[in-house]
């Protein structure tokens, strides 16, 4: 079961393959302020592809890692929401998992709420709260999210750059996309113009 195959759908700075890859081999991101541990399989993910999901994205509360708004998923609001989708190893998402909740590698997360019924909260945190947003090739689709909003917080320019960089990566949009993109969603609206988000990213 360990070595069961799970998508991991990310939708924030995880979109950039190479800061993921601070959460499986562990490390710091350029321009992040946190060191992650690692998973204890630091193995690349198997496959990985460019995914749209129902819904959209937000920018709320305040992160540790970069300063300013942090990116939230939420399936209620209009359109799709871009994302990246990486096969891991159940052990591989629930160490991801557990990263992105603060607590400490090694907890085998019983997801089967998540898969059975498309959503489990495993607690009252940030990144707590895990949805189905999909299957492909007969394996689960799963991200994590708040389990409420929060209101809107404008995010930092390194954290939008990071963002805008794995949807160029991921997606192969140009830097004018990815800004107008980033640009509209609650939190980047009304702070950040399509045109300086672009400029981020020239």
């Amino acid at each position: 079961m360990d070595d069961e195959p799970i998508w991991y759908v990310a939708y924030g700075s995880n979109l950039f393959r190479d800061r993921f890859r601070c959460y499986l081999a562990g490390g710091r991101p350029s321009g992040g302020a946190r060191h992650y541990t690692g998973c204890r399989d630091p193995r690349p993910a198997r496959a990985e592809r460019p995914v749209t999901v129902p819904g959209g994205i937000y920018f709320a509360l305040t992160s540790l890692t970069w300063g300013g708004g942090m990116a939230f998923y939420d399936p209620e609001l209009p359109g799709r929401a871009a994302a990246r989708a990486y096969l891991l190893t159940r052990r591989q998402f629930c160490d991801v998992l557990s990263q992105e909740m603060r607590r400490e590698v090694g907890a085998d997360h019983d997801l089967g709420e998540a898969v059975e019924r498309g959503r489990q909260r495993l607690g009252p945190g940030r990144y707590e709260t895990v949805l189905k947003v999909g299957e492909h090739a007969g394996r689960p689709m799963l991200t994590f999210t708040s389990s409420e909003p929060h209101p809107p917080n404008a995010p930092t320019a390194p954290y939008l750059a990071m963002l805008g960089r794995g949807l160029r990566e991921a997606h192969g949009w140009s830097a004018a996309r990815a800004g107008a993109y980033l640009a509209e969603r609650p939190g980047a609206r009304g702070h950040w113009a399509a045109g300086e988000i672009t400029a981020l990213l020239g």
